[in-house]
């Protein structure tokens, strides 16, 4: 749980709601077919679909400084360091201004490439 504190009260987020921030600005960007989830009993990676995007995501909070780890399909074809650097801006900024929490990291684990 991660807390924004100032003179009028506090606002408490839970790390599923952030995860959804994530998941959803991670989609937003182009050459991103999807978001990964290992699946424990065959490790393979699956392809989540769209109410399960928090699932590949973890979040972690030190001091309510957050590092996000994610994990996602490129499209075949595209330019892979692109992409991540674009998915790195684009949730920092949007997990900042949505939030007014504080983003100290992104890590972006491709997991596959999809045609």
């Amino acid at each position: 749980m991660m807390e924004l504190s100032n003179d009028f009260g506090a606002i408490h987020y839970s790390e599923e709601v952030l995860a959804d921030i994530v998941g959803l600005s991670t989609m937003e960007c182009y050459g991103v077919v999807g978001m990964a989830s290992k699946n424990a009993t065959d490790g393979f990676w699956e392809l989540l679909k769209g109410e399960n995007f928090s699932k590949g995501v973890k979040i972690h909070n030190k001091n309510n400084v957050i590092s996000i780890e994610l994990y996602v399909i490129v499209e075949y074809g595209t330019k892979i360091s692109v992409i991540a650097n674009n998915i790195i801006q684009k949730i920092k900024y949007n997990l900042e201004s949505y939030t007014g929490l504080k983003v100290s990291s992104v890590t972006v684990n491709v997991q596959g490439v999809r045609v």
